[in-house]
């Protein structure tokens, strides 16, 4: 909310205080209404000069005049004169000696408040609820108030770590810029900007990107995205989904939308966007709905509205995509998130649990300040911390945006010079604000035979859980995909096709200490014909032993789907080991293990005549014996194709 915004509320709220109710005039004398009454009309009028003269001749012809006093506040915060108006609310305080207006000591709180002057606002609100004849309905807006400067003076005490670099003059330029989405390689970002044409007129908003080769080196300029997403007409709010694939962005006013604003979509390849799609009344009402962020998994929606069935103005609510394609219906995010006022601007971090926002009504420096929360493994959100002075002051913070690896953060601001109007910038994140680290697995999808780049897809599981954290696709033109991976987890990463071999990946992140490098696969998926292998290096057994681990069943489900999609295929399920141990026992014990994936198989309803098994034991390994890697690698399972109908 601005500041002239907030200047009106305050008028209206206060101005009612005197031209309602039954109380009658502090004065008698007849020269001092007569000025009063004139002051009134033309402050109604919005004749201000006129109403400050008439309201100051009111106060000299009674200088008890205690309701000349507030009209004439009223008139200096409409004239964006706060610290006039404080004076006046001051002079009313000190000659109220029967306390009829009391509401005097809270506006000059929020006056207070609003210059930063925390501690005299803190005074004030507590003297406010302290005094007889307080209004009832304005002591919860007190007690709040009083709550926000007291929290905002020790910020101010205590700053956090904040160190902002204006990202340069390939992005910023005299015009606005706002941060919208960067990918999780840091090598792509999105933003909208403002630019100011020939004319020296700021244009209309149009979205742009930035490519550079590596995140060390300076973002080159931008490009405007273009149709079929830039129109003549209002849109905003983009966002980017972390593998660079989708895009969700605001239309507002478009002819197919159902309110104000609506969520579209569309899919985005080599930067170039399919015509948008609106997402449908599930997500869209005939109310206001903006701001999507979606998470890493794709399928998880974060965004604002204010549709009905909310806590306050605007709210954030979650949607989930479900296997149809459709969305399920919005879920408010609560009370632990959602309140009175507006929250706005979600963005949830790779890591699936940490969502940074924007709101006006949780505890602040005052105007809008950005906000952490965290779920716990149940979904319940914890409440929400503010980021801290000077991160957030009394001004209006817009909204964050995050890294992957959790440790840096972008902005939009035009407090902390730049090139003009509202820049982008980016700060190292302080330690107790961070979500946890994600780093991303990146690479191309190609043909084994052609090398042709495929779309394939792909799928990211958490073993343990057997929850499915990201589902997508490779690009269709470039084979290129990248998937974000929360760390101080095991995945299974799989690759598939129609008409391929699948490919999976067992990816370890477990060490917080140390940088969190990111895993660089290029990917040849083998056509399926005769003699073909893939390794399993999803399946596992403890030390010795052929039982089927239960973390093995999300790549065991893989295989039966594979099987299932290919009704004509025969196939050999091998069984390798180390070179620890015997021949002769290395032998049986990869048997028995290639049995037990082959039995888990017949149990799901694949026909044993499609199905054989053999343990190979230590005969054919693909690395050094001498190493634990090398041995690890050894240790194997691998389906082989032995018929192709």
């Amino acid at each position: 909310m601005n500041k002239i915004y907030r200047w009106v509320l305050l008028v209206v709220v206060a101005f009612s205080a005197i031209t309602t109710g039954a109380q009658e005039l502090s004065t008698l004398s007849r020269k001092a209404i007569k000025y009063f009454e004139q002051g009134r009309s033309n402050y109604t009028l919005m004749y201000y000069p006129q109403a400050r003269a008439d309201l100051q001749k009111a106060i000299a012809a009674d200088e008890g005049f205690l309701e000349a006093y507030l009209l004439l506040a009223d008139v200096y915060k409409a004239s964006d004169k706060p610290g006039e108006a404080l004076e006046v609310y001051k002079k009313v305080v000190s000659i109220d000696g029967e306390h009829r207006y009391p509401e005097a000591q809270f506006f000059a709180g929020l006056i207070n408040y609003q210059q930063t002057e925390y501690a005299a606002a803190a005074s004030r609100f507590a003297k406010f609820l302290s005094a007889p004849g307080a209004a009832k309905a304005r002591a919860v807006d007190a007690d709040y108030y009083l709550r926000c400067a007291v929290f905002a003076e020790k910020a101010v005490a205590n700053p956090v770590p904040f160190s902002p670099v204006n990202i340069g003059t390939g992005i910023n330029t005299a015009g606005d810029e706002y941060i919208n989405a960067v990918r999780a390689d840091e090598l792509t970002l999105y933003f909208t900007g403002r630019q100011i044409g020939a004319d020296g007129k700021k244009e209309g908003d149009d979205f742009y990107y930035s490519v550079r080769s590596a995140d060390t080196l300076p973002w080159p300029g931008s490009v405007k995205l273009g149709a079929p997403i830039n129109t003549p007409g209002d849109e905003g709010a983009l966002t980017i989904s972390w593998d660079g694939g989708n895009l969700l962005f605001a239309g507002c006013h478009w002819d197919d939308g159902y309110g104000s604003c609506d969520i579209y979509a569309s899919r985005l390849s080599a930067n170039r966007a399919t015509p948008p799609v609106n997402l449908g009344p599930v997500i869209n009402t005939a109310k206001w709905e903006s701001q999507p962020s979606l998470a890493a998994d794709g399928r998880t929606l974060y965004f604002a509205s204010t549709r009905s069935g909310g806590f306050g103005n605007s709210d954030i609510w979650c949607s989930h995509l479900l296997d149809d394609g459709s969305w399920s219906a919005p879920e408010n995010l609560g009370a632990a998130i959602n309140t009175s006022g507006s929250e706005m601007a979600p963005f949830i971090h790779p890591d699936g649990e940490t969502l940074y926002f924007s709101s006006d009504r949780h505890i602040g420096m005052g105007g809008i300040d950005l906000y952490v929360a965290r779920a716990d493994s149940l979904g319940r959100w914890s409440a929400p911390v503010n980021l801290g002075f000077p991160i957030n002051t009394a001004a209006d913070e817009i909204n964050i945006i995050v890294n992957a690896s959790g440790d840096k953060a972008y902005i939009s601001a035009d407090r902390l010079g730049g090139m003009g109007g509202y820049d982008i910038f980016e700060f190292p994140l302080h330690e107790s604000i961070r979500p946890q680290p994600a780093t991303y697995a990146k690479g191309r999808v190609l043909d084994a035979v052609t090398r042709a780049p495929l779309e394939a897809y792909f799928s990211l599981t958490d073993l343990l859980t057997k929850k499915e954290i990201v589902r997508s696709f490779s690009d269709a033109a470039t084979g290129e995909f990248i998937v974000c991976i929360p760390a101080n987890r095991h995945y299974a990463l799989n690759v598939s096709r129609k008409g391929y071999l699948f490919y999976s990946e067992n990816i370890v992140i477990s060490d917080f200490g140390t940088e969190l490098k990111p895993h660089l696969i290029n990917i040849a998926l083998q056509p399926i014909e005769a003699g073909e292998t893939m390794v399993l290096r999803n399946i596992f057994f403890d030390t010795d032993k052929y039982d089927l681990k239960e973390i093995s069943v999300v790549e065991l489900e893989h295989l039966v789907a594979f099987l299932k999609n290919n009704p004509g295929i025969g196939v050999q399920i091998s069984g390798h080991t180390d070179s620890i141990g015997s021949a002769e026992y290395n032998l049986t014990l990869s048997r028995n293990r290639a049995k037990a994936v082959t039995d888990y198989l017949i149990d799901q309803n694949i026909a044993p005549r499609r199905l054989t098994f053999h343990g190979y034991g230590d005969q054919h390994p693909v690395a050094d014996n001498t190493t634990e890697q090398g041995r690890a690698r050894n240790r194997r399972t691998e389906v082989m194709i032995l018929s192709v109908e």
